[in-house]
């Protein structure tokens, strides 16, 4: 883990922050502000820039200036470099990136150290990636025929981000776009716009042409003028199932490209056979992290039968002893949730569970009245029809189920809409397989969880998206084929009676 100083709330600088338009640092043109407050210490943390439908204008004008008047035709060589000293100025600022990530989103800065050296990594792959974008060539078409088939940027491309983790998602989206030639709108949540509006900044100062990458804030409405604008050639989007199905209609109207990263409810199975101490650290930090508000959080324990009283015991000993408080402080494990509306949902899943007859373990409840700390939460004695164990709380809550035989145990996992990633623990091989092959996840861990690496792709089954991000699928992702066939030789007319000169 990623240590350093801790802060104070007397270090915190409040900022006035601005859209950047064509490269330019702009007010909004309707004049209008936002002000956002750090939902850990209730403090203002900075002022926005609120824009609108007419910012979106300016924005994919001069995002298609850039992409005609020279990106994307630029060569793989070009992108790279900028693309790494993008990399290397995160760095740089990584401690000022971690604090605005941790004021903004109520995270312990411990891990928003560790998001922003995984932000650089994502920079720094996708600049090996834009030196490697690669067609195909076809000479078995016929003596007269040839064929190359080549990758070519999809447009303008629109990006929505949500509020967990700012920084980390957007660059799981756009250094892999430009990487492919392609240039972006981007809109950050407007609960956490802060570090995405720094990366813009850091984007500008790495020499990226005017108008490539422009960044406006502003709240739901916004988005949708995004999504919406005919100048916008594919959206890419993460957040909630049931906004991206809206994205999803909206895009598919036009007949735009979607790439949609979305919710999950993502099963952990603990077999008999498993090394019982790691599951059970595994189980805490996969529940708690993030005081839960993760997409692939392992929120649903699948344990077998026989150890699942012991395994119970065990998680809830551990949970008690996560350290949940003050986000600022570098020994914190468990900050506080976004806002209260996020509050709201997860005490109310709580009482469902409660009131469905699951065994409240531990935890359960607020730090007080007027706290957006929510104490880390057990459930045992948890069915799959109860909806802590169907539906994505996006708090600190973890559900105990217990099952008899793998196969069960699978049918458990994948019997919600979701399949972002799901994941084994056992030391049976025989096991460890057939539960990959049979569960329907994009990611499968084996005996760890929530490891990520940029070299592999990430992305959903069924209600947890569309499309994948990262890896060299990443470019393909954000590219389109195009097929070119050349005549070799003389051309021979298809016309049987043709006269002469008719095709020839």
């Amino acid at each position: 883990m990623t240590t350093g100083k801790d802060y104070t709330t007397d270090e915190v600088v409040v900022c006035n922050h601005t859209l950047l338009i064509d490269g330019k640092d702009v007010e909004a043109s309707s004049g209008d502000r936002f002000t956002r407050t750090s939902p850990a210490h209730n403090i203002e943390v900075g002022t926005y820039a609120n824009a609108s439908a007419a910012d979106v204008d300016a924005a994919v004008k001069a995002a298609r200036t850039a992409l005609d008047g020279g990106w994307r035709l630029s060569s793989g060589a070009v992108r790279s470099k900028l693309l790494y000293r993008v990399a290397q100025l995160v760095r740089r600022d990584a401690e000022q990136l971690a604090l605005a990530e941790t004021l903004d989103t109520g995270k312990p800065i411990s891990q928003s150290r560790n998001e922003v050296e995984s932000t650089a990594e994502l920079w720094e792959y996708a600049a090996t990636l834009a030196r490697h974008s690669q067609g195909d060539a076809h000479n078995g078409l016929g003596a007269d025929t040839f064929a190359l088939v080549v990758n070519e940027p999809v447009g303008v491309m629109g990006m929505i981000t949500p509020w967990n983790f700012p920084i980390l998602i957007i660059s799981q989206k756009l250094p892999f776009a430009l990487a492919a030639g392609n240039t972006a709108v981007v809109k950050p949540s407007e609960f956490s716009p802060t570090t995405t509006i720094m990366l813009g900044g850091l984007i500008r100062e790495a020499g990226f042409p005017d108008g490539v990458v422009n960044v406006l804030t502003g709240s739901g409405s916004l988005g949708t003028a995004i999504v919406s604008h005919p100048g916008i050639d594919m959206i890419s989007f993460t957040g909630s199932t049931e906004v991206g199905r809206k994205i999803a209609g909206t895009a598919g109207a036009d007949l735009k490209k979607v790439e949609l990263e979305l919710g999950g409810k993502n099963p952990q199975i603990v077999s008999r056979h498993a090394d019982l101490a790691a599951a059970v650290d595994a189980a805490v930090f996969g529940g708690y992290f993030n005081t839960g508000q993760c997409c692939n959080a392992g929120s649903r324990l699948l344990v077998h039968r026989s150890i699942v009283d012991d395994f119970t015991a065990a998680v809830a000993e551990r949970t008690k002893l996560v350290p949940v408080g003050n986000p600022l402080l570098s020994s914190t494990q468990v900050g506080s949730l976004v806002n209260a509306q996020q509050l709201a949902v997860v005490e109310r899943y709580v009482g469902e569970g409660v009131a469905s007859g699951a065994t409240l373990v531990t935890g359960g409840a607020s730090f007080g009245p007027d706290s957006l700390f929510f104490e880390p939460t057990l459930f045992t004695n948890v069915t799959p029809d109860m909806s802590i164990a169907s539906e994505e709380i996006f708090g600190p809550v973890l559900s105990i189920l217990a099952f008899d035989e793998l196969s069960e145990a699978v049918r458990i996992a994948n019997s919600t809409n979701y399949g972002l990633s799901a994941g084994i623990w056992t030391q049976d091989i025989d096991e460890a397989l057939t539960a990959s092959r049979d569960l329907r996840a994009g990611t499968i861990w084996v005996n760890r969880w929530m490891d990520g690496y940029p070299e592999v792709p990430f992305g959903g089954y069924g209600a947890s998206g569309i499309g994948r991000e990262l890896g060299r699928q990443a470019l393909a992702e954000f590219s389109e084929a195009k097929t070119i066939q050349l005549q070799v030789g003389s051309r021979i007319s298809r016309w049987v009676d043709a006269p002469d000169g008719v095709g020839a």
